[in-house]
Parts: structure tokens; sequence; C-alpha cells
């Protein structure tokens, strides 16, 4: 390292150790906010809710339970009780005769629109 400091620098020790110390500082700022900030984000990857299933069906309400209506996992008028299923699963039962939902369409999305 040369002798001399470029011109932004100040010349005298008592000067660059007061620099020192604010850029000591500065660093340590610094690195409680990185540290602060990677605590968050593993705090919101834990307390995320877990993905919707792909696709919901949704069930009557009389004693035999049959499905009534094949949803989007997304969609609001699912309901509480409509249990999560695989895309096969939904695809079997829209083959099945059971009313795809209006709304959220998941015959589109399983590209079994009839023509």
């Amino acid at each position: 390292m040369s002798e001399s400091l470029p011109p932004p620098y100040p010349p005298d020790d008592e000067r660059l150790a007061d620099l020192e110390t604010y850029l000591t500082v500065q660093l340590m700022y610094v690195r409680s906010q990185r540290a602060s900030r990677a605590r968050q984000r593993e705090i919101q990857q834990r307390t995320a809710p877990p993905a919707p299933p792909p696709y919901r069906i949704q069930r009557s309400l009389d004693a035999g339970r049959t499905p009534v209506r094949v949803h989007l996992g997304t969609c609001v008028l699912a309901g509480r009780g409509a249990a999560g299923v695989s895309p096969e699963a939904a695809r079997q039962a829209l083959a099945g005769h059971v009313e795809a939902c209006a709304v959220c369409r998941p015959d589109t999305e399983l590209g079994m629109i009839e023509g």
C-alpha cells in the first residue's frame, strides 16, 4: 500500500480514526439489518399457510355425501368441507358426470371442455 492517501481522506490520524469508527458503526448497522431481515424471511417461510390443493370436490349435505361439484383449489365457492384432490381425481370426477364450477372452470384448466 502506498504511503500517501487519496484526496478524499484526511491527512491526520485523529480524523482517520474518527472515519474508521464511523465506518465500523455503519458496517455493524448493515450487518444487523441483514440479520434482522434474514430472521424475518425465515419466520415468514415457517408461518406461511400451505398452498391450496390443485382441485377440490364439493360434496352434498345429505347422508350420502355424494360429489356435487369440482372446483379449482383457490375457488372461494368450494367451501371449507370440500376435499382437496389431485388433477387425476378431478378429471375422473368430471368424466363421471360431476358438475364443474361455473365460476372457476376446472374443466377448462384440465382441458376437458366439451365442444
